[in-house]
């Protein structure tokens, strides 16, 4: 797949709030709460145009039963993906050969996984500086990297954790999250 990081697009919002919906008539009890994560969901933010979506459901064991109803949504399922506790989804539009969407959803119980993702969102978004960093680090690694995605989920690698880091620390900290 092509890497391609673009300009922050306002559409992103509500093609979550569009996929969101789907999600939600799916996985109904099951679901807790439904987030928009990554870079798509932070204004201003250059991005892969891939909407990521976190659901946090009730129990964890209880997702695979409703694969096949993700998949007529488009999505392939891909179990934990290298994250112990999260079912992974990815969704691509085929004829433009693009990837469009990814879900990644976790347990109630996996607070660490859970609170990464939403602090490092809340603390770019609470640090443009720094959004602006990761958005110019992205842009410069899509340029080197343009047909190569393990090189540039690499290039960041240093950069996201660092940056999670005092993201989760910053985020506990705050009274109220």
């Amino acid at each position: 797949m092509e890497v391609e990081v673009i300009a922050h697009n306002p559409r992103w919002k509500n093609e979550f709030e569009q996929e969101a919906q789907k999600i939600k008539a799916i996985y109904d009890d099951l679901l807790l709460e439904i987030h928009h994560i990554g870079s798509t969901s932070v204004v201003g933010l250059k991005a892969k145009p891939v909407i990521d979506i976190m659901p946090i459901v009730s129990d964890i064991n209880e997702v695979d039963k409703f694969d096949d109803q993700l998949e007529e949504l488009g999505y392939e399922p891909l179990g934990e993906n290298g994250i112990v506790g999260r079912r992974f989804f990815r969704k691509d539009n085929e004829a433009l050969g693009k990837r469009t969407h990814h879900v990644h959803v976790f347990d109630q119980h996996s607070h660490d996984e859970i609170i990464r993702h939403l602090a490092f969102k809340a603390y770019l978004i609470a640090h443009p500086d720094i959004a602006n960093q990761y958005g110019n680090l992205k842009s410069r690694l899509a340029v080197t990297y343009p047909n190569d995605i393990e090189s540039y989920m690499a290039g960041k690698n240093e950069f996201i954790k660092e940056t999670e880091k005092q993201a989760v620390t910053w985020y506990e900290d705050k009274p109220s999250h």
